[in-house]
């Protein structure tokens, strides 16, 4: 599933990049791309970008392919990028990614509460504090407590950004200011993240 690279005879005049997934299906309209697969729809523009985006193949044998002309380097290194995004969006309607976050406290133990339906936390006790923080997932994300693991949290979703937003918003909330943080490591913090695993059979 990782990206082909199709390079012309000058790497200056026409870089191309191939993706493809025989378990989704892909639109392109206007630099927009729209993937299909299992778990959802994903949809990214990249309409900011002067480049050549168009699905070759029939479907169930799609390929996405990405042209550039007369592009500086910066600008072909930035097709590598956006085939990284799209290649996300497969990983993403596909199978889904994972993130994991421990609470990490050494003498007030922090509380976290999943609230809303795994849409909202909640976070306690901070370094001793009384004040409520409250964080809202972004849209598609999930949150969960998990079983076997003390003081950690799993966040799914479809959308990696907004996952790793997400997971970082709650990790913002709990910053210790004005203490040494060599001293206070008090925190939520991720402790793995990627694609959700499958189930061996």
């Amino acid at each position: 599933m990782k990206p082909s690279t199709q390079t012309a005879r000058s790497p200056f005049i026409l870089p191309s990049l191939s993706l493809s997934n025989a378990t989704v299906e892909v639109t392109i309209d206007a630099r927009k791309v729209t993937v299909t697969g299992p778990r959802g729809t994903l949809s990214r523009a990249f309409r900011s970008r002067h480049m050549d985006m168009m699905v070759v193949g029939e479907p169930g044998a799609q390929k996405i392919r990405i042209d550039l002309w007369f592009g500086i380097r910066k600008q072909i290194a930035l097709t590598r990028t956006i085939a990284s995004h799209v290649n996300n969006m497969f990983i993403g309607v596909t199978s889904g990614f994972q993130y994991k976050m421990r609470l990490v406290y050494n003498h007030f133990p922090i509380t976290g509460t999943v609230t809303n339906g795994g849409k909202t936390m909640e976070i306690r006790n901070f370094l001793g504090e009384r004040r409520l923080r409250t964080v809202k997932l972004r849209p598609g994300v999930t949150v969960e407590k998990s079983s076997d693991v003390k003081d950690q949290f799993v966040f799914t979703g479809n959308n990696i950004e907004a996952i790793s937003r997400s997971c970082a918003e709650i990790h913002q909330q709990t910053l210790v200011r004005d203490k040494d943080i060599r001293k206070f490591l008090d925190g939520i913090y991720v402790s793995e993240k990627g694609a959700i695993p499958t189930p061996e059979e």
